[in-house]
């Protein structure tokens, strides 16, 4: 169990743990926690069990853990059985929901930046100020080899449908399809953005002329114009960099199996 120690630490302790060759590992927490975990299981046959109780649970929701009823989690834990879902590889990195460029990371550089308020609400704020300036910006992907140059409020790569604590910003990505979806939101007016940005929560921004979907196993995303990428909430190196879905990386404990 990953509680009440420092990221390094429990990453650190985490890796000699699976390592020793343990069959599972159990993450409490939020998809900060989920995420430190991710590192030591993805690429192994070590399972990881995920307890919700954070503030964003995306990973969880999108396994279909019960949220915030650790004593369910754990009835899971050992009667559920074990399921393999895709994870990516970003670098050295992996992440397991969505990896975000443009609008999102300013927000979070942003919001990383502040003292208050605490919570949700800092990210809320930091999307208000951010709007105020923000530009579309030029970015280079190869989609499975094939290049596309886009001008973008952001673009998104997701393994599973969403991130921020329930921004579904890729609604239709499957966490077992072994493949990337690709969310390019093209430039727009401020004011048409901010009623666009709701819209997500949804995931019915999709819709909209200006937001175009690719799929692709492997993407790499560049930029002359020094974005932070960030995955599932954690800072993920800088661009260019290259994600590829390594389909049934991780095995997971105490999801029930869809029917």
């Amino acid at each position: 169990m990953l509680q009440g120690i420092n990221g390094a630490d429990a990453l650190r302790l985490c890796r000699e743990a699976v390592a020793g060759g343990v069959d599972g590992l159990v993450a409490v927490g939020g998809d900060g926690m989920a995420h430190l975990a991710l590192q030591a299981c993805a690429g192994t046959t070590t399972g990881l069990a995920i307890v919700p109780t954070g503030t964003g649970n995306d990973l969880a929701v999108a396994l279909d853990l019960p949220l915030r009823d650790p004593a369910t989690s754990a009835d899971l834990i050992v009667s559920a059985p074990t399921r393999q879902v895709d994870a990516v590889r970003a670098g050295e990195e992996w992440f397991a929901c969505v990896l975000g460029v443009g609008f999102d990371g300013a927000v979070n550089d942003r919001a990383n930046r502040m003292r208050w308020p605490r919570g949700r609400r800092r990210y809320d704020l930091a999307v208000v100020l951010e709007l105020r300036t923000y530009r579309a910006g030029r970015f280079h992907l190869s989609l499975d080899g094939v290049p596309h140059d886009v001008e973008a409020m952001l673009v998104a790569l997701g393994n599973a449908p969403s991130y921020g604590g329930g921004m579904r910003v890729c609604p239709d990505a499957d966490l077992t399809d072994g493949l990337l979806d690709v969310v390019v939101v093209g430039p727009m007016s401020r004011t048409r953005f901010l009623r666009l940005f709701p819209s997500v929560f949804r995931g019915t921004h999709v819709r909209d002329p200006a937001v175009t979907v690719h799929r692709a196993r492997e993407v790499t995303i560049a930029s002359d114009e020094g974005h932070t990428p960030y995955a599932d909430g954690e800072t993920l190196g800088s661009l260019p960099l290259t994600c590829r879905v390594e389909p049934g990386a991780l095995r997971v404990l105490g999801s029930p199996v869809p029917t």
